[in-house]
């Protein structure tokens, strides 16, 4: 594919004073291979087809999640996790398209598959913004949070890179806060899927990063004098 879009797109710093790490949907709804989304198609007999999307989130996902958890930390930087899942147990709220998804993943408030899986769990003090759509800006208080937090540019992190990590950093994109995507700490169904979402993001959306490139330039910003 020609770049010349990819020229126009923004430049986005990263700085401990200003960037945020953001989980996205790291719950044991569809983040878990033994629960949720994973139990429902083990009991289908079609958990193999899913196995793509599981091996990704334990070799790579959580791993690289971790480290980047690990350095912002350290860093100071904010670490924010978003959630999706309906508010209501009947799933009254949840939009029409989102409904069945969580009605198989009993992903509603207060169940157990709703919450953050424990190898990522967030630390004292670490903002959780519950959103029921696929985008965290269009049913949650997000923006209120960066603003809130001083975040100028956020990391994002989690499932599914091709909906509501993608969603989300696009919404903030269009809200004035730089997006970065980090390649190996995202995930969805096939390399396909994974490779499109991030190629298409690249064009005017934001920057990809890895997780390395991410925490080379945290590091690098961290030991920059205080008036730099």
């Amino acid at each position: 594919m020609s770049d010349y879009i990819n020229q126009f797109t923004r430049p986005v710093p990263i700085a401990a004073d200003h960037t945020a790490l953001v989980v996205i949907d790291m719950q044991y709804a569809s983040g878990s291979r033994s629960h949720g989304l994973g139990a429902h198609l083990a009991k289908q007999g079609t958990l193999a087809e899913a196995d793509y999307r599981f091996s990704r989130i334990e070799k790579l996902i959580i791993p690289n999640t971790q480290k980047l958890l690990t350095a912002f930390r350290a860093a100071k930087a904010p670490v924010i996790y978003v959630t999706v899942g309906a508010r209501n147990a009947d799933l009254s709220d949840a939009p029409a398209h989102l409904r069945s998804f969580f009605e198989v993943c009993n992903n509603h408030a207060g169940s157990f598959e709703n919450g953050i899986v424990a190898e990522l769990a967030p630390m004292p003090g670490e903002p959780i913004v519950a959103k029921n759509t696929m985008g965290a800006f269009a049913s949650s208080d997000l923006g209120a949070v960066f603003d809130r937090l001083g975040v100028k540019t956020a990391v994002y992190v989690g499932v599914s890179t091709n909906n509501c990590v993608d969603t989300t950093a696009r919404e903030a994109a269009d809200r004035n806060y730089g997006s970065i995507l980090v390649s190996d700490a995202t995930g969805t169904c096939s390399d396909r899927m994974q490779e499109v979402t991030l190629e298409s993001f690249r064009r005017l959306w934001g920057r990809v990063l890895t997780t390395d490139e991410v925490l080379g330039e945290l590091q690098a910003s961290a030991r920059q004098p205080a008036h730099a």
